[in-house]
């Protein structure tokens, strides 16, 4: 019965009523709808920007990418559980069964329980749960007597999407989860009696999988040849969805400085950033995951958090702080530099034919965006060579700024509103590319 159920908290659900209206996120189980977010506080953000959210099942976000790295002549080989590995040398040897591969860099995006994680000795460091989740779908004769929603009660959470489709928080350390047991229709219909109090029946189960709170964290992402990304370097909680994206910022910040390092076209210590930028980010969502379940213990303490925080998450500003923190629009990288854009995600500029910077940066190349045209821009960008892309057009909307340099992930590295600072831009560009 240990299947995959999606996650009612994790994602926001499209309602049928005016957009203003609709939920657009939630912390600990509290929403927020879209009528009360205050879209012009987000600075990097144009109000053209595609939506905060997507909501898409797992398969296919997985489709989406395979088809697009077997494009780039990437070899996926399906069914090779990675069994352990072997430094030698200037590489590695990963094991697969009875089958090795050779390599010159490992990435440990293995999950929760990674292998490449524990063999590479990596220390990985946090909190032990407090409760065990279950997600479930079933048959109930008689889901009149459970109320719609979140319910907190005495003794832990239900939350009813529908009749049937229920997600419960049952505050017994993860002792459950931590068990391996099946779970049952009997032991599930206990949980939910004991939690909702009343006797609801469960006529049929069909689908149950358990989760819990558990927070850690890998003290470093690197060890010589060997990273870690994704599950593999933190798991927490599935509250508010928060772990695909944290995972896909990993990638998308390690990629590029890792293929820089392997083509021999990386400055001097590029691939450290990856630990020094994305530990931080890592470790904020643990603790934004920590948060909610402090306010959904079953005590009074938590309850006097919980309507203090469901008071601010009615406030315009409370309700685009926590959406601006969910989405990752508010999301900043402790990058150098003396504008205030620098380490934000480049806003998704339109040009006059249409296209946009995201469709433009498909290659994977950094780019410098004058949208000034100067001659003094054109020739720093030739000289960086063919790892950033020059474009000097004008934008629909520049925000103010004159020019920027944006990384291969699409992060701000550099930015002017007027004249431009070419040796600060020079700076920058030594630093990130060679």
């Amino acid at each position: 019965m240990h299947k995959r159920l999606a996650h009612p908290f994790g994602a926001s659900p499209a309602g049928t009523g005016p957009k203003s209206q609709r939920q657009a996120g939630h912390f600990a189980g509290i929403p927020f709808l879209h009528g009360v977010i205050d879209p012009s506080q987000w600075k990097h953000r144009l109000p053209s920007s595609t939506p905060t959210t997507l909501i898409a099942e797992m398969a296919e976000l997985e489709t989406v990418l395979a088809r697009r790295a077997q494009a780039l002549g990437v070899v996926i080989r399906r069914g090779r559980a990675v069994t352990g590995f072997e430094s030698n040398g200037d590489g590695l040897t990963v094991i697969a069964g009875d089958q090795s591969f050779r390599g010159s860099w490992l990435v440990g995006c293995d999950g929760s329980r990674s292998v490449v994680r524990k063999v590479g000795g990596f220390d990985f460091e946090g909190t032990e749960p407090e409760f065990t989740g279950y997600s479930v779908q079933a048959d109930l004769s008689d889901p009149h007597k459970l109320s719609p929603g979140r319910n907190v009660t005495a003794r832990g959470m239900y939350y009813q999407a529908q009749p049937g489709y229920l997600n419960l928080q049952d505050f017994d350390g993860g002792a459950f989860h931590g068990s391996k047991r099946p779970i049952t229709r009997e032991h599930m219909q206990e949980v939910l009696r004991r939690i909702s109090g009343t006797d609801v029946v469960i006529s049929a189960l069909h689908i149950a999988a358990t989760w819990t709170d558990r927070a850690r964290q890998a003290t470093t992402y690197r060890m010589g040849r060997v990273l870690l990304a994704g599950d593999a370097a933190h798991i927490h909680s599935p509250l508010g969805g928060q772990g695909l994206n944290l995972g896909l910022g990993d990638a998308m910040n390690l990629g590029w400085k890792l293929a820089a390092t392997i083509h021999r076209t990386a400055p001097d210590g590029l691939l450290d950033t990856y630990q020094a930028e994305r530990h931080p980010i890592g470790a904020q969502v643990l603790d934004w995951s920590r948060a909610q379940v402090a306010i959904m213990r079953p005590d009074a303490h938590a309850r006097a958090l919980h309507a203090i925080m469901r008071d601010l998450m009615g406030t315009r500003d409370g309700a685009t702080y926590v959406a601006g923190r969910v989405s990752g629009v508010t999301t900043r990288l402790p990058l150098d530099g003396p504008h205030p854009s620098v380490g934000y995600s480049v806003p998704n500029f339109a040009f006059a034919d249409g296209s946009t910077i995201g469709e433009r940066m498909q290659q994977g190349y950094g780019m410098l965006l004058d949208f000034t045209p100067t001659a003094s821009l054109a020739r720093i960008a030739g000289a960086i060579g063919d790892q950033v892309t020059y474009v000097s057009e004008h934008a629909t909307e520049t925000l103010g700024m004159s020019a920027l340099l944006v990384r291969p992930d699409g992060i701000i590295a550099w930015a002017a509103d007027g004249e431009p600072d070419e040796s600060e831009l020079g700076r920058c560009a030594a630093l990130w590319f060679t």
